[in-house]
């Protein structure tokens, strides 16, 4: 029994220390979740800007060479590097083991040469474990992304990407949909796609946005179409990186509140079954005791007779 007591008392400690992990979580995934969701809706913007410009700078193509930058222009892909974003710590259920095996089935598939980046320590002590180079790695972001440290993260690919070192950029994150549920996700980073009104329906009719009858406006651009989509491309880079991360720290804290949670209720179960365990040693315990005392008077009294 006293063995029994002492891992009841064991486990009610790791209890408490996951109930209190579990609640913090729950505090950081509400800052995180939030700053998440509101860095959407910029981003969404920003891209139909850009698109807007992308279309101005093609209609211009007829009276002067239109602007080419380089982060549009794609080419024939040659070497392609992924970057891998987990966690810099565990005890978050299966989010750096789903997220990992995402850039594990990617790279195995990969029939032309790869190199690999990782943001957070797990990614990087799994490949590194496994012999894989690694050509850079990003750790200790914190729980509050900087953004000054993702552009950081944004020019070094993007450099590596104008310089030739690499013909496409692909970002490897876990998707933040809901509190109990996030995506792994791949998507590619370089050359920039998607700036194409006709694909997202940006120079599609919008009331909203026309004239009288619902047709697109027309903008005026000071300086140049070419000049303004020459500053805002890397911009929207940064931002596809910062969001990025923003949705695996609000993806990590909702994974790691979940894990937290249900280890809070093993625990209590645990409790419960060393609790019945205990219970009926005690029982048995004053049953034999019972039986020897019983015992003992019988024997007595056949004695005295």
């Amino acid at each position: 029994m006293r063995d029994i007591k002492r891992r009841i008392s064991s486990v009610r400690n790791i209890q408490q220390i996951t109930k209190a992990m579990e609640l913090v979580s729950a505090t950081k995934l509400r800052r995180a979740q939030g700053t998440a969701l509101a860095a959407r809706p910029y981003a969404q913007k920003l891209e139909e800007v850009l698109t807007r410009l992308v279309e101005a700078n093609r209609a211009q193509a007829s009276e002067r060479k239109a602007f080419q930058h380089p982060l549009l222009q794609g080419r024939p892909v040659k070497r392609v590097l992924y970057v891998l974003i987990t966690a810099d710590r565990g005890l978050a259920g299966a989010y750096n083991t789903n997220v990992i095996r995402r850039a594990e089935q990617a790279l195995a598939s990969e029939t032309r040469e790869c190199a690999l980046i990782t943001v957070g320590r797990k990614g990087r002590d799994h490949f590194a474990r496994r012999g894989r180079p690694i050509r850079a790695e990003y750790m200790d972001l914190g729980d509050d992304i900087d953004f000054l440290r993702a552009r950081e993260i944004s020019r070094a690919l993007t450099d590596l990407y104008v310089s030739g070192q690499f013909d496409e950029v692909n970002l490897i994150y876990t998707q933040f949909l809901s509190v109990g549920s996030q995506r792994p996700t791949l998507v590619r980073l370089l050359p920039l796609s998607g700036l194409d009104a006709a694909k997202d329906g940006a120079g599609s009719e919008d009331p909203a946005a026309g004239g009288s009858e619902g047709e697109p406006l027309e903008y005026i651009y000071e300086p140049s179409p070419a000049e303004v989509l020459g500053l805002l491309l890397p911009r929207h880079v940064d931002m596809q990186v910062y969001r990025a991360l923003l949705e695996a720290k609000a993806s990590e804290h909702a994974a790691r509140m979940r894990a937290m949670r249900a280890a809070t209720d093993n625990a209590s179960e645990m409790i419960r079954t060393l609790t019945l365990s205990f219970n009926r040693a005690r029982q048995a315990a004053i049953t034999k005791e019972i039986a020897e005392i019983v015992g003992g008077a019988e024997a007595l009294n056949v004695g005295a007779h």
